[in-house]
């Protein structure tokens, strides 16, 4: 009979990452209480495993990744634990936890949520000004949209203000059928939480597609917000719930990446 370890990892308990890490603050971490980590076959998946027992998800599931690079990448954050398990410093195990738990069972929700998102996308809406401003949107976003409509017949209209435009039907119909591919829970979970972090489920499809790199897509994404910085200084509370975020993002991005090796 398998031996199976039930491990809570706290899924997130408040949007702000900041905040969130504050909560976890307060409560009392659990020690470590293995040695080895191992990433073993189980079925057509690969179970992280904690001295040899099967850990299981929040919801009892167990902790098991399509991939074993993806398996690997969940099983670092296991290893890199010291003597207390701080679940603030394992997204990836989150973002696994949440496709296992939730995301399996309403895969075609999310689906259409991360499909929604590219109706109201970050790159569309344009500032009014400054001119500054304006020409560094268009100087920068324009060639990501170019690339949309190039590569997966997506054009979508340009709205200036913060007004809701609907967008084509055929446009985000198009954008819905280069995500198509991803309908596995780990993969949609990781789009949605690239998609949730950067506004934008263009840039998100972006990364996906390796035009653009992580840095790249972080950098569009908080454009506007750098551009604030240089013209009235950096908000040191907001550039630490930033870097909270780029953590996040990138365990999301490096797991989505991971989902592509195969043995």
């Amino acid at each position: 009979m398998r031996e199976e370890l039930s491990v809570f990892i706290p899924e997130q308990s408040d949007a702000d990452p900041v905040r969130r890490a504050q909560i976890q603050m307060k409560r009392p971490q659990a020690k470590r209480f293995y040695t080895d980590v191992t990433v073993e076959p189980e079925g057509e998946a690969f179970a992280v495993k904690l001295d040899g027992r099967a850990v299981k998800t929040p919801g009892k599931n167990l902790l098991a990744l399509p991939t074993r690079a993806a398996g690997e990448f969940v099983a670092a954050e296991w290893r890199a634990q010291g003597t207390t398990i701080d679940p603030e410093s394992m997204p990836a195990t989150r973002i696994a936890n949440t496709a296992i738990d939730a995301v399996a069972d309403q895969a075609e929700a999310v689906f259409e949520d991360i499909v929604r998102y590219s109706g109201s996308d970050l790159l569309c809406y344009r500032a009014d000004g400054p001119q500054e401003l304006v020409e560094r949107q268009h100087e920068r976003w324009d060639p990501v949209l170019s690339w949309l409509a190039a590569n997966h017949s997506a054009r979508f209209i340009l709205i200036e203000g913060v007004i809701h435009q609907e967008q084509p039907e055929e446009s985000v119909a198009a954008f819905a059928k280069a995500l198509e591919a991803e309908r596995s829970p780990l993969a949609l979970s990781c789009l949605h939480v690239m998609t949730t972090l950067t506004g934008s489920a263009m840039l998100t499809l972006a990364l996906r597609d390796r035009h653009l790199t992580l840095d790249q897509v972080w950098a569009l994404a908080h454009l506007d917000e750098d551009w604030t910085d240089e013209h009235w200084g950096v908000d040191l509370e907001a550039q630490a719930r930033r870097a909270k975020r780029f953590t996040e993002m990138a365990a999301a991005a490096a797991l989505l990446e991971a989902l592509r090796v195969t043995d």
